[in-house]
C-alpha cells in the first residue's frame, strides 16, 4: 500500500526514509559537496549514488571544453566530486548520458519498491515503476550524501483513476494535463498522486512516467503507478536489472508492493479517458490548458493572458508559433520521437518555424538512428541534437529569443522558463508540436492523422 512509507515517524511527525537510489546531476551537486567538504564528512554509500551531466550540456556542440565557461565550471566539479568521492559517472564520453529521469529508467537502475531521490523536481517521474521518488533541495542533496537518508512530513494520498480507452491522437501528456487542470496546480499539495484503472493499466512505461513526471505540476509530491507485468518486462535484461532466479524473486516481491485492495485512500478523482481531448496550454502554467476545440475561458488569468498576448473566448488552434521543441524527461524518450516522427514522415517544417528534436538519452538518440528517424526528421526540416535537457529549462545555448511562442513537448510553461523573458511556451504532446512545426500553426493532430491515413501512410 502506497501509504505504507509515510506511517512510521518519529516524534516530531516526520519519518526518516532510507534512500536506495540517489541520483545527481551537475546544478544542484556542486553546493552540496561543498557543504560536505565543509563539515569534513565523506559519502556515506558512494554506491547507491549516480551521476550524469543534463541541464547546462549544450546539444548542438558537445566538445569540451564548453564555449559557455560556467558551464564547463559546473561539469568540472561534478567530475571532480565524482572522483573525489568513487561515484559512477554516465558523462558525455560514457554512451550513456543523458537526462536524469530517462537513464534511471533505461539502465535498470529505478526499479519498485526503491525510494529515489534527486535534486530535480521532476524526479516524480521514476514512480511509474511503483517507487517512492521525489525531488529535494541543495541542502538534501548533502544529507543524502552524507547519511544516505532523509526526514520528510508524511504525505496523504490521492488515488486517480482514469477509466476508458483514450481517442486516437490522445497521448499521456494530455492525461496529465487535463489532470492538472481539473485539480489545480496547487491542488496536490500535502499528496502522493496514485494512478490506476484501466486506462492507466494499458500505458506503456513510457506513456506512465510521462504522467508521473508532471504529478510536480500539480503540486503533488510524489508520482505513482503500482508495479505489474508491464513493468516487469520493461526491467527484464536492463543493465542494473536481477538476472536469473533473482529477477524472477524480485518479480514476486515487486508485486507485494502494489497497493492493496482494501487501500483506504485520502481521496479519490475519477476521470473517464475517451473524454479527454488533444490538449494545449494558453498561459504561464501547466493548469491553464485548454482542448483544441475549445476557446480559452473568459475566467482566465488576466495576467497570463497580458503575457501571453491572448484574449479570453480566443481560440488556441491557428495561433502561429516560431519555435518547436520535441524532447525533456517528460517526452524526450523513443517511443515520443517515433510518434513525432509518424506525424511528419514525408512533410516539412513551415519556412518561418525553427525545429528541433532533443533524445532525451544517448541511448535513446542511437536507438532512434537505428531506426531511422533522425534522417526523418532532418530531412523533414528538423534540428537532431545530441542529448539533454536542452530548450526545457534553458541552461544551455537551447533558447527562446524575444517574444517568440514555442510549441514545446516539456513540462513548464512559466514566465522565462525557456530562456527568453519575454518567450511564450504553449504545452502539448511531441505528436502535436510535430504536427504545429509543419502547419507553422497550432493544429489538430488527428487531422493529420486523418490525411496520413488518407495517403496511406
Amino acid at each position: 500500500m502506497l501509504r505504507s512509507p509515510f506511517h512510521h515517524g518519529q516524534d516530531t511527525g516526520q519519518t526518516q526514509l532510507f534512500i536506495g537510489l540517489h541520483l545527481i546531476h551537475e546544478v544542484t551537486s556542486p553546493q552540496a559537496f561543498d557543504m560536505l567538504r565543509a563539515r569534513g564528512a565523506r559519502v556515506a554509500f558512494p554506491q547507491r549514488t549516480v551521476a550524469t551531466v543534463d541541464h547546462i550540456v549544450p546539444t548542438r556542440d558537445q566538445r569540451r571544453p564548453f564555449l559557455d565557461v560556467m558551464a564547463e565550471e559546473m561539469l568540472s566539479s561534478l567530475e571532480r566530486n565524482c572522483r573525489e568521492h568513487g561515484i559512477p559517472l554516465l558523462d558525455l564520453s560514457s554512451g550513456h548520458q543523458g537526462i536524469v529521469h530517462v537513464i534511471g529508467p533505461e539502465l535498470g537502475l529505478t526499479q519498485p519498491g526503491m525510494t529515489i531521490a534527486c535534486g530535480d523536481s521532476h524526479t516524480s517521474t521514476h514512480g511509474a515503476f511503483g517507487a517512492i521518488a521525489f525531488g529535494i533541495g541543495t541542502s538534501q542533496v548533502r544529507d543524502v550524501l552524507a547519511s544516505q537518508s532523509l526526514a520528510i512530513d508524511p504525505l496523504k494520498v490521492r488515488r486517480i483513476v482514469v477509466r476508458g480507452r483514450l481517442s486516437h491522437g490522445v497521448y499521456a501528456k494530455d492525461v496529465i494535463l487535463e489532470i492538472i487542470r481539473r485539480l489545480g496546480v496547487n491542488g496536490g499539495a500535502g499528496y502522493a498522486y496514485e494512478y490506476g484503472g484501466d486506462t492507466i493499466d494499458r500505458m506503456s512505461m513510457d506513456e506512465r512516467m510521462t504522467i508521473c513526471n508532471m504529478s510536480i505540476e500539480g503540486g503533488a509530491r510524489v508520482g505513482y503507478v503500482n508495479p505489474d507485468a508491464t513493468t516487469f518486462e520493461y526491467i527484464r535484461g536492463r543493465q542494473f536489472a536481477p538476472v536469473g532466479d533473482d529477477f524472477e524473486r524480485a518479480c514476486r516481491w515487486w508485486t507485494s508492493m502494489g497497493s492493496d485492495r482494501e487501500a483506504v485512500y485520502d481521496d479519490e478523482v475519477i476521470l473517464d479517458a475517451a473524454a479527454i481531448q488533444p490538449t494545449v496550454t494558453w498561459g504561464i502554467n501547466p493548469g491553464q490548458s485548454i482542448s483544441i476545440g475549445e476557446r480559452i475561458p473568459a475566467s482566465g488569468d488576466q495576467d497570463a493572458l497580458a503575457f501571453m498576448g491572448f484574449r479570453s473566448g480566443q481560440p488556441l488552434k491557428g495561433t502561429k508559433i516560431d519555435v518547436a521543441f520535441v524532447g525533456s524527461c517528460t517526452n524526450g524518450r523513443l517511443s515520443d520521437l517515433r510518434e513525432a516522427a509518424r506525424i511528419i514522415r514525408g512533410r516539412h517544417v513551415a519556412p518561418h518555424v525553427k525545429a528541433l528534436v532533443v533524445p532525451g538519452s544517448q541511448s535513446v538518440r542511437a536507438a532512434a538512428e537505428r531506426e531511422g528517424l533522425d534522417r526523418v526528421f532532418t530531412e523533414a526540416g528538423f534540428e537532431w541534437r545530441g542529448a539533454g535537457c536542452s530548450m526545457c529549462l534553458a541552461m544551455n545555448p537551447d533558447r527562446l529569443e524575444g517574444r517568440e511562442l514555442c510549441a514545446s513537448s516539456s513540462n513548464r510553461n512559466f514566465k522565462g522558463r525557456q530562456g527568453s523573458p519575454t518567450g511564450r511556451t504553449l504545452l502539448m504532446s511531441p505528436a502535436m508540436v510535430a504536427a504545429a512545426a509543419v502547419a507553422g500553426e497550432v493544429v489538430d493532430v488527428r487531422e493529420f492523422a486523418t490525411t496520413e491515413a488518407a495517403l496511406g501512410r
